[in-house]
């Protein structure tokens, strides 16, 4: 009895190894060890590389460059001319063909304009006593003068602002009107002043624009020449 047990198990390992080891087939044919490892190494597909091809399969590929930042220009940093804008006046007819004549060589072509413009301009020096307010003032005073031995007078009737005032002379330089009103005082007018009397006037005004300073100087020395000018700004 116990060497048919032997027997038995001995037959039951042995048949069991060989089907492990795949000797008595499967259901599934292509499980079969052998043809499983075949399968994998797929001999007939292998295919030998060159050395360069190889190479390049195992060396990894370079990044790409970063392109440089393109250069930046450096910023102007030389200081620039200031520019300015001018005027010079007022000139009368005359004057303004003389300060043409100087600043022609510059040649400042549509930089330079001139405009006719109207001013009120003192014209006359009026040796007068101030409006006394009513015509029998005015009188009462005319009469004085004729005692202090002044002749020469015009009383003012007109209306205006200089309505019942005395005129004594008109001229038109002052140092004339100064002279008359000095001998007036010695004669004991006390009362009598020296006025000027202004009156519209056409007269040229010159305008530079875009004016470097180089350029504004010899405006400047042009403009010099002029005792009585009455305008020269520059900003």
């Amino acid at each position: 009895m116990l060497k048919f047990l032997f027997w038995a198990l001995l037959c039951i390992n042995g048949i069991l190894f060989a089907y492990g080891q795949g000797y008595l087939g499967t259901y599934k044919p292509t499980e079969h060890e052998p043809e499983r490892i075949r399968n994998q190494l797929a001999t007939d597909q292998l295919k030998l590389l060159s050395a360069a091809a190889a190479a390049r399969l195992t060396t990894p590929e370079p990044e790409p460059e970063t392109p440089a930042p393109a250069p930046v220009p450096a910023a102007d940093t030389a200081p620039k001319a200031t520019l300015l804008a001018c005027s010079f006046g007022n000139f009368d007819a005359a004057e303004a063909r003389r300060f043409g004549t100087l600043v022609a060589p510059l040649k400042l072509g549509a930089r330079q304009t001139q405009d006719n413009v109207t001013v009120q301009e003192v014209s006359k020096h009026m040796v007068m006593i101030p409006p006394l307010g009513s015509k029998e003032a005015a009188d009462r005073k005319a009469a004085e003068l004729k005692e202090q031995g002044v002749s020469n007078y015009f009383i003012m009737n007109e209306n205006g602002p200089t309505k019942w005032a005395i005129s004594l002379g008109v001229f038109k330089s002052e140092a004339a009107a100064q002279t008359l009103l000095a001998a007036l005082k010695k004669q004991g007018v006390g009362s009598a002043r020296v006025v000027a009397r202004s009156s519209p006037a056409s007269r040229v005004v010159y305008r530079f624009s875009e004016v470097d300073t180089d350029t504004r100087a010899k405006l400047d020395a042009a403009a010099a020449k002029f005792d009585d000018l009455d305008l020269h700004s520059c900003k």
